[in-house]
């Protein structure tokens, strides 16, 4: 179960754009991410790769305040990312998180939020 300390630590990575960072500090090496229904990302370093990628098509500025909700392992997150592509469009990206942590290690996680954002 991850502290209080250890989840506002990974907000505060996040929030300060340092996003594969936070992969590398803070996800398990047998992680996996989700996006809605979409297909599953496993391990650390396909996330982290995943990651890169979305930054190299991608400017992705986390806004500040968001808000996080902890129940033993798990964790939920509402995040607000504003992705600008390299036609200079913007778009705002409102999500929630849900984390399953393994002692001070989020080992699953998935993105819930609505794609029509992304149009």
């Amino acid at each position: 179960m991850p502290t209080p300390a250890r989840v506002a630590a990974f907000v505060a990575m996040v929030e300060a754009g340092q996003y594969v960072e936070a992969i590398e500090a803070f996800y398990a090496e047998d992680a996996s991410m989700q996006e809605n229904l979409g297909r599953t990302v496993t391990g650390r370093a396909a996330l982290v790769e995943n990651e890169k990628a979305a930054l190299r098509r991608n400017d992705i500025v986390a806004r500040k305040g968001s808000t996080v909700l902890v129940d033993g392992d798990h964790v939920a997150i509402r995040w607000v990312f504003e992705m600008t592509d390299d036609t200079r469009t913007t778009r705002v990206l409102d999500e929630i998180a849900w984390q399953r942590w393994e002692g001070d290690r989020i080992v699953e996680e998935r993105f819930y939020y609505d794609p029509g954002q992304m149009r």
